[in-house]
C-alpha cells in the first residue's frame, strides 16, 4: 500500500469515526435542568465532604509526627 493510499484510508477512518461519535451522542440522554442540579449539588457536597476529611486526615498525621519526633 502507497503513502498516498495510507493517508486516504487514515482520512477515511478518521472521518467514520466523528460519524460513529455523533451518532452516539444522539443516543444520549441528556439531564434536564432539575437533575443537573440535583447532581451538581451532590458533587460539590462530596467535595467539600472529602476535602474535610483529607483536612482532618492530615491534621491527624501531622500531629502525630509532631509527637514522634518532639518538635
Amino acid at each position: 500500500m502507497g503513502f498516498l493510499a495510507r493517508i486516504g484510508s487514515s482520512f477515511r477512518r478518521t472521518g467514520a469515526f466523528f460519524g460513529d461519535v455523533v451518532s452516539e451522542l444522539k443516543k444520549v440522554r441528556w439531564p434536564n435542568r432539575k437533575e443537573l442540579t440535583s447532581y451538581t449539588i451532590v458533587v460539590i457536597v462530596t467535595v467539600v465532604l472529602l476535602a474535610v476529611f483529607f483536612y482532618i486526615v492530615d491534621l491527624g498525621i501531622s500531629r502525630l509526627i509532631d509527637l514522634i519526633l518532639g518538635t
